[in-house]
């Protein structure tokens, strides 16, 4: 398969392998841009053609050497993925300093070891210091990779030691190529192609049609005058743990939630704005409609807030009902 299934990043392909065949391979990147365009697919693509035993050239993996099956396997001994740990607020410098460890040790299998942060957006004061020593004397034959959205979320001594790559969206087409390829539901997919803002998988964590039923009476509950705070937390906390027992899914779910709502929020500011730019389509017309004619744009603005704050919050793992609770209560407070 090597590169084919990276979609939308040609020339950034075709780049790292004229870097490659030229042997000008830095020690360490910064892969920035949108969630859900491939930066960390792209980068475990690059590790497997940068570790495979039978390359076709230089950057392009054969797809059937053990050492690529060990990639696809997750259990090459050369190649580290590491992220943040679930129930961690940040990136703990003792993991840090286990991976920076394991990255110095000699390759098992000869061609060299990679190590691949995704998430480096979370590294705090003390795991920033520690990545930072290493990259000022890399050992002999390493890469190392962060995976994040923007390089002012890292040191600046960080950035200036990391050769920045940017990602940018895919063009709509080529998200609706991809949703069209997946189990998405037809009638779905316009509707994903057009909020995705050029994200694959933004997209496809909105392919789930629960969450568009659950979004519309969410919608429509907090529209209520006057609205049933304790009925609607409680609607919300439930279709939450419909996602399961473990915590990511339920902050994946809320967030979604809240993603969506935060879409249609913006376009009923537009409207009060008197702009004809949309992100939903004529399904949410009513909605959008009763929404602008009913809150002025301060109002709009500050539950646009409220609702990002909420997401913050539930990336940084704040406890999930808190988090959703505080948002309805600031919700209704505006709304009344």
């Amino acid at each position: 398969m090597s590169w084919e299934h990276i979609k939308g990043h040609d020339a950034l392909i075709a780049g790292f392998r004229r870097v490659v065949q030229r042997r000008r391979l830095a020690h360490a990147y910064l892969f920035v841009g949108p969630e859900g365009v491939g930066k960390k697919l792209f980068a475990i693509e690059l590790a497997r053609a940068l570790l495979c035993e039978s390359p076709r050239d230089q950057c392009v993996a054969c797809g059937e050497c053990s050492s690529c099956a060990l990639v696809d396997a997750d259990t090459h001994p050369d190649l580290t993925i590491a992220r943040r740990p679930e129930e961690k607020h940040e990136f703990p410098v003792e993991l840090m300093r286990s991976l920076l460890l394991n990255l110095a040790l000699k390759p098992a299998r000869g061609k060299g070891r990679v190590v691949i942060v995704d998430g480096a957006d979370d590294f705090n004061e003390e795991s920033s210091n520690a990545f930072l020593k290493t990259l000022e004397e890399p050992p002999l034959g390493s890469l190392l990779i962060l995976v994040g959205f923007s390089p002012e979320r890292q040191l600046a001594t960080i950035v200036s030691r990391c050769q920045v790559v940017r990602f940018g969206p895919l063009p709509d087409t080529m998200v609706r190529s991809i949703l069209q390829t997946s189990e998405v539901e037809p009638p779905l997919i316009e509707r994903l192609v057009r909020l995705a803002a050029g994200s694959p998988g933004r997209a496809m964590q909105w392919s789930d049609p629960s969450l568009w039923v659950f979004r519309a009476n969410f919608l429509v509950g907090l529209l209520k005058k006057p609205t049933d705070l304790p009925e609607l937390s409680k609607a919300w906390m439930g279709f939450v743990e419909e996602a399961g027992k473990e915590s990511a899914p339920q902050r994946q779910r809320a967030n979604a939630v809240l993603g969506l709502v935060i879409d249609v929020l913006a376009d009923a500011l537009r409207i009060g704005q008197g702009s004809h730019v949309r992100r939903t389509g004529p399904e949410d017309d009513a909605t959008v409609e009763a929404l602008a004619n009913r809150f002025d744009g301060e109002r709009l603005m500050g539950l646009i807030e409220r609702a990002m704050e909420a997401e913050e919050q539930i990336e940084r793992r704040a406890q999930l009902v808190l988090a959703l609770e505080a948002f309805l209560d600031a919700a209704v407070q505006r709304m009344s």
